[in-house]
């Protein structure tokens, strides 16, 4: 007999926030940034008689008679969405539907879940079978977690068919797991170990041909928590394959990923980055502190200038983005002035700045609750103003100086100065596939025109900077337009109303 399980993954509902990018998808009618890799991941990891549905709650709404009609709902989350995934837990109760959980949040705290039939914890190439096989045989246990890490080269190539593609700014592909570095506050090598362990070209060429087959064309973002953490790889194996692809394909994507900043240290890899057709990279900066990185084991920020690594890596061709801390034991009074400055300085229009907090599986988190120091459960968000230990500094200080730290780099005139600083720098290639001015950037650019150029306090500022552009910097007016919209969603997610930090 054929086996017709009917299977329906959910991917909960995320709360506004930095990374959310909400504010700025109504620009390009997108109703989410990324889609989730892992569940279409795991989704061709099923036998193919299995029938199989995505509702991502991020774009569709999930209605109970889609949960009835499973019978297995599996679900995939971060610490973020976990308010999303109570309520769809509640509901597959209600419904009398089973559960099959995996992905970060469970994987770290399945503890707080006895609620959920499955758990298929740390990497599904290894647990997921061994539910399979149990499942066939009628016997499946409540948790599969293995200390193991796999092989990724058997790793399937996901299932892209199942995603409402039109609704995502981005495609997302992983090349490679793991990370060579320890810092102290990241949970990356708790869930994927230090040693990178990475795709082979073929497969990656695979799942780019398979997106191009699916007409999708535009951005991809490669998810990995660091995209040359296995340099020689990339940059001899990989990249000269996907290069060829590209060429071939007639640059149908522009590519954008996350990596360390000794980047900066390899010319070659530079060139072959963009070439390739890489247009943005995100890097986690944290501080310009030097005892701050000390503190949390940020070997590779280390005694460099990290000014000169970013021009250097702008200049090259790519944009940065980059990450921000503030709260380390080490933190004097004077590391709130210091990352304004660090930002302005730096032309990274995207800086996310948080409040340090200690994820569970960090070695951060473990010193912290030897010290009786931690108060709640971490929220996953960057932005909320929450922190999860009590801090060194005084709390209200730490606050304080945060907030003037958000408030000078976002409102709009300090926003767009430091954009017109990154266009003096910045130097994309001609034949990198730059960010083009077609249908879905006009429509942008007059939304723009309507909701920051006229209704917004700071339209004052936005209309001198896009003068200043068409002026100074016309090939990248494009690029203008969508810094423009970020800076609203950045001024709307942090709360900045009326040029005030709330």
């Amino acid at each position: 007999m054929i086996d017709t399980t009917k299977v329906l993954f959910v991917h909960p509902h995320y709360p506004d926030s930095f990374w959310s990018f909400k504010h700025a998808l109504r620009f390009i009618s997108k109703k989410a940034a990324v889609p989730p890799l892992g569940l279409i991941t795991v989704s061709a990891m099923l036998p193919n008689t299995w029938e199989k549905k995505l509702i991502d709650m991020n774009v569709e709404t999930l209605k109970v008679k889609d949960i009835q009609w499973a019978d297995y709902v599996f679900i995939s989350a971060m610490y973020i969405q976990k308010d999303s995934v109570n309520k769809v837990i509640e509901e597959c109760i209600r419904q009398g539907v089973k559960i099959v959980a995996g992905g970060p949040l469970f994987t770290q705290d399945y503890e707080n879940y006895p609620q959920i039939d499955h758990m298929i914890l740390n990497e599904a190439e290894i647990t997921l079978p061994q539910f399979l096989s149990d499942l066939k045989n009628g016997n499946p246990q409540h948790i599969y977690k293995t200390k193991e890490y796999p092989d990724i080269k058997s790793t399937v190539v996901p299932d892209f068919q199942l995603l409402l593609r039109k609704k995502y700014a981005f495609m997302s592909i992983q090349v490679s797991r793991g990370c060579p570095f320890s810092c102290d506050f990241c949970e990356i090598t708790s869930l994927f170990g230090h040693k990178v362990r990475i795709k082979s070209p073929a497969q990656i060429l695979n799942e780019l041909e398979k997106l191009y087959q699916l007409h999708w064309r535009g951005n991809v973002f490669i998810v990995d928590d660091n995209f040359i953490g296995n340099k020689k790889a990339i940059k001899y194996e990989l990249l000269p394959a996907m290069k060829e692809w590209m060429q071939q394909h007639n640059y149908p994507f522009v590519f954008n990923t996350e990596a360390s900043i000794d980047l900066a240290d390899d010319n070659e890899l530079l060139k072959l980055m963009v070439d390739t057709g890489f247009n943005s990279v995100f890097i986690g900066i944290e501080t310009p502190e030097e005892n701050s990185l000390h503190e949390c084991n940020k070997v590779q920020n280390k005694n460099r200038n990290l000014l000169d690594s970013i021009k250097k890596i702008q200049t090259a061709g790519l944009q940065v983005s980059g990450g921000f801390i503030v709260g380390f034991d080490s933190d004097s009074s004077s590391v709130f002035q210091r990352q304004i400055d660090f930002i302005q300085q730096s032309g990274i229009v995207s800086a996310m700045v948080g409040l340090l907090n200690a994820p569970k599986n960090t070695k951060l988190y473990d010193r912290l609750e030897s010290e009786n120091r931690l108060t709640v459960e971490s929220s996953g968000n960057n932005t909320d103003l929450s922190m999860n230990f009590i801090p060194r500094m005084n709390y209200q200080e730490l606050m304080d100086g945060y907030k003037r730290v958000i408030q000078e780099i976002y409102t709009t005139k300090p926003y767009y100065k430091r954009i017109r600083n990154l266009l003096r720098t910045y130097k994309p290639r001609p034949n990198a596939n730059p960010v083009k001015f077609d249908i879905t950037a006009m429509i942008a650019f007059v939304k723009s025109i309507i909701i920051i150029g006229m209704v917004n306090r700071g339209r004052r500022d936005y209309w001198k900077f896009m003068i200043w552009t068409f002026f100074k910097k016309p090939s990248l007016f494009a690029d203008a337009v969508s810094f423009s919209i970020y800076g609203y969603h950045f001024r709307t997610v942090y709360g900045l109303k009326r040029n005030k930090y709330r």
